[in-house]
């Protein structure tokens, strides 16, 4: 009988930690580390690359990751449209840009003009800003504005692609 209990003690306390883990894992977007693997990744899918520029104390931020990006990021009808990844603005971590070079978060955010948050630019594989959204505009409106602007940089990827074909 003891060991029983230990056995589900032990089975209750190990499903605890998956489902914090869980929660933890979707909190956010995977992190930017190395634009130049999403390049590499973009230029194999023809997908944009959509980075959330984000501050991890605006309110803003975070309802626009919960209530539109991780939706995005779980549903696999976006799998084929986007990349999806995350910088905070605040970070001096290191990233390596587009160019292969190495630069703060916080510096990548200011070279492309990101001065407020919730801030969304596509990419294409060169670095190249396809659309931006600046804000949590219209929060009735904001997943087609979402919708809208990947659906622009996907269709100007797969032309552009076309073109050199």
């Amino acid at each position: 009988m003891k060991h029983k209990l230990i056995l589900a003690s032990f089975i209750y306390a190990c499903a605890g930690l998956i489902c914090l883990q869980t929660a933890h894992a979707q909190t956010s977007l995977p992190a930017v580390v190395d634009l130049t693997i999403e390049a590499k990744e973009s230029h194999k899918t023809q997908l944009p690359i959509l980075v959330l520029f984000m501050s991890q104390t605006c309110a803003y931020c975070k309802q626009a990751l919960k209530e539109f990006l991780l939706p995005m990021h779980r549903n696999h009808d976006y799998d084929g449209k986007v990349l999806l990844r995350q910088i905070d603005i605040g970070s001096d971590n290191k990233i390596v840009g587009f160019d292969g070079k190495k630069v703060s978060q916080h510096n990548f955010a200011k070279i492309h003009g990101v001065i407020a948050v919730p801030t969304v630019l596509l990419f294409d594989e060169q670095g190249n800003e396809l659309a931006k959204i600046t804000g949590l505009m219209g929060v009735d409106f904001y997943q087609a504005y979402l919708d809208n602007a990947i659906n622009e940089s996907l269709e100007r990827i797969r032309s552009k692609s076309n073109l050199h074909r």
